[in-house]
This record gives C-alpha cells, sequence and structure tokens, in this order.
C-alpha cells in the first residue's frame, strides 16, 4: 500500500470486504497489535495536504499471527502438514 492513499482509494479497497466485518488497526510490525479505530477528523498533515486521521480508539489484544504473517511483519513458523504415509502387508 502506498504511503499516501486518499479516501476514495481506502473505501474502494474496503469495498472488496464483508460489509459486517469489523475494522482493526495493525500497529507495530516489531510489537504487532490489534487496535480499535477511534475518532476521526480531518486535519492539515505536514505538508499542508488535507487528511483524514483517525485516533486510537484502544488496544484490543495482540494482533494474530496469521494477520502478522499476511502482513509479512513475521515469517511462519507453522509446520508443514504431512501425511502419515500407510505401511502396506506384503505377503509371504
Amino acid at each position: 500500500m502506498p504511503q499516501n492513499i486518499t479516501v476514495r482509494e481506502l473505501v474502494q479497497r474496503l469495498q472488496t470486504y464483508d460489509d459486517d466485518a469489523v475494522i482493526r488497526l495493525a500497529v507495530s510490525p516489531d510489537f504487532p497489535f490489534a487496535y480499535y479505530p477511534g475518532t476521526l477528523t480531518e486535519g492539515l498533515d505536514d505538508d499542508g495536504r488535507r487528511a483524514v486521521f483517525i485516533a486510537d480508539g484502544g488496544q484490543q489484544s495482540y494482533l494474530p499471527r496469521p494477520v502478522a504473517v499476511a502482513l509479512r511483519w513475521t515469517t511462519d513458523t507453522t509446520a508443514p502438514q504431512t501425511r502419515r504415509r500407510t505401511v502396506r502387508a506384503s505377503a509371504r
């Protein structure tokens, strides 16, 4: 995702998800947590551009590991699933 994303682009991306899905903010790749979004307000960023700011609405919990893996914030350390080999009885 580019550093600057417009409200239009964010809305378009969000429209690809389930309308009833809740929103969480994933924060801090080195110590990943999930946060609730808080109040939204409009202001100017450091470059003087109009910007919408999403406040921190409070910490929910640690970020689920599969989400951190999908964000490429951590590696997948899950052992690969293997199938048990069956031993065939041989006639003697």
